[in-house]
């Protein structure tokens, strides 16, 4: 496979989460389009995605909850004339893969011309594409541990900074999205999208009058 640079990095991660783990590669993906193009599609693509977000939540110096979560998954679609089809499957393996593919591929039967956009026997081709930020996945970069005490500390922060504040709640958020896109046409395109966003509400009391306030920020790594 021909990859261009910078994509390689995503590429390869893509790959190693996507695709390897489930013992699947190019050759797989050329028989899922093949299933597809069977019958008369203009063009086609299959869309892998993995995700994965943490959040905690502190409240008076309290964890008020936790949470991890995993998603991924495959997505078929086909384009025939004005028509298209989209299959999906929790489950990334060949066989899910391809009964995916015959079910886009009876689109074909309502559209009114192809071209038939199939590339085969060459392999793919990586999509160029710029790199804004790094592929480190936030979520183990601290332990659960070192997240609490940084909530705490900005609740420490934020009662320091005025008398008159209350209660103070925080939460940390951490996500790590990898999408890889494989296309009829020869095209092959990953993206690793990695964020991390803390968010501080403030209530604040004077002579019986309360106020809240928030503010927080986030941004990719």
């Amino acid at each position: 496979m021909k990859v261009v640079d910078p994509a390689i990095s995503n590429l390869a991660i893509a790959q190693s989460l996507l695709w390897t783990p489930y013992g699947i590669d190019e050759g797989h993906i050329q028989k899922a389009f093949g299933e597809i193009f069977s019958h008369k599609v203009d063009f086609a693509d299959l869309y892998f995605q993995y995700g994965c977000i943490e959040g905690w939540s502190l409240d008076e110096g309290i964890v008020k909850s936790g949470s991890y979560n995993i998603e991924q998954g495959v997505g078929v679609r086909a384009v025939s004339g004005d028509k298209t089809a989209f299959a999906y499957s929790d489950d990334i393996a060949f066989k899910p893969i391809l009964a995916a593919a015959k079910s886009v591929r009876e689109i074909a039967s309502l559209g009114k011309t192809a071209n038939r956009n199939l590339k085969t026997g060459k392999g793919f081709a990586g999509a160029e594409s710029r790199a804004l930020y790094s592929p480190l996945n936030p979520i183990p970069t601290l332990t659960s541990t070192e997240k609490v005490d940084l909530l705490k500390r900005l609740e420490q922060f934020a009662r320091k900074r005025d008398k008159r504040v209350k209660q103070v709640m925080a939460n940390i958020v951490g996500a790590y999205d990898v999408v890889l896109v494989a296309r009829s046409d020869g095209v092959l395109a990953a993206d690793v999208r990695p964020l991390v966003r803390i968010n501080v509400s403030v209530v604040v009391e004077q002579k019986g009058r309360r106020e809240t306030g928030s503010s927080g920020g986030g941004r990719s790594l």
